[in-house]
């Protein structure tokens, strides 16, 4: 229906008969509107619907509703089609939608999702824009009822980390922020043969570090590594662990915000497990905030793509290696 006569927010001007109706009766008093003609310009946008949505008035002829008076406005109807095809891009679930609104001259909003920045060395290439069938796919929200594939893929990602350790070696997990800064850390501690960053925690299966940025999967940052127990005792990585980060901070380490960088120790063996908790007794003493660490079964783990890798040690974006060596104690610069 018409808006009435004064609203604020849509007006309906009235022009004099002489015109808009020859037969009308003159009426000397009234004067047309004066509309600026960038306001004309800017509401003579035709609707990509056309006319038909236009609702037919029962006014009197000497009453002219101008473009912006219709109802509903027709931006308003063209920003609805762009949010429907820009949508359609990121997931399956509105491809129908897409299809049928396609012969629209519509171009797709910005994305409003700000990723972490990120660097990449000169012979990989960063992460393509999401693909059609991205994560929400992965997770089954799209057509066909892919509601056991959403089951599938959490059961699988919820499960244990089912890799073996080379001989003679064991393995350890700890989440404690951005996983560059982390894993050279580790790689410092005598008897830690070997490192890798990865994601865990989380309820989607082989993730990308483009999903995890989301904030939906529930995954964690995390460093698994290797160590030779002969060399290097449990509890010495896990003094490790807490001198690397602030555990009494949630989901949050210096500027990085989000759950990916929640603090975490993820154990193999009960025995790991008793001395994760004794350890944060000891910790928690000797601090003033309470400690927010999580103490959880090891679950599936997802090597992170390779220019993740011993990021620092490499030499990251700017090419500022930075030592790895056993016992070195320089500070840890975790720049992007």
């Amino acid at each position: 229906m018409v808006p009435p006569f004064g609203s604020a927010r849509r007006r309906v001007s009235v022009f004099t008969a002489t015109q808009t109706d020859p037969n009308h009766p003159q009426s000397p008093t009234q004067k047309p509107p004066r509309v600026h003609r960038k306001t004309r310009r800017k509401h003579a946008v035709s609707s990509p619907l056309g006319d038909a949505h236009r609702p037919q008035t029962s006014l009197p002829s000497y009453v002219l509703l101008p473009y912006h008076a219709t109802w509903p406005p027709d931006h308003h109807l063209t920003t609805m089609l762009v949010i429907l095809n820009t949508a359609a891009a990121a997931s399956p679930l509105l491809g129908l939608a897409s299809h049928h609104f396609s012969k629209f001259p519509i171009k797709p909003l910005a994305s409003s999702r700000n990723f972490k920045t990120l660097s990449f060395p000169s012979s990989s290439s960063p992460p393509s824009r999401l693909r059609r069938m991205s994560w929400l796919g992965k997770l089954g929200l799209g057509f066909g009822g892919r509601g056991s594939a959403t089951e599938a893929s959490s059961a699988i990602a919820q499960g244990p980390d089912d890799d073996v350790p080379a001989a003679g070696q064991e393995f350890a997990q700890f989440g404690a922020g951005c996983f560059w800064g982390v894993e050279l850390g580790f790689q410092r501690v005598p008897g830690v043969t070997k490192t890798e960053v990865g994601y865990s925690q989380g309820n989607l299966h082989e993730p990308t570090y483009e999903d995890i940025c989301t904030g939906t999967t529930n995954h964690s940052e995390v460093v698994r590594l290797q160590y030779d127990p002969r060399e290097c005792k449990y509890e010495d990585l896990l003094d490790a662990f807490w001198e690397r980060h602030d555990p009494t901070t949630l989901n949050r380490q210096g500027n990085d915000v989000g759950t990916q960088y929640r603090s975490g120790i993820y154990f193999y063996t009960p025995e790991q497990e008793k001395a994760a908790r004794e350890s944060l007794e000891r910790r928690q003493k000797v601090l003033n905030r309470k400690i927010v660490t999580e103490i959880l079964p090891a679950k599936k783990f997802y090597r992170a793509e390779e220019y993740h890798q011993q990021y620092l040690e490499k030499g990251g974006r700017f090419g500022f290696k930075q030592s790895a060596a056993k016992g070195c104690s320089d500070p840890i610069r975790c720049y992007g």
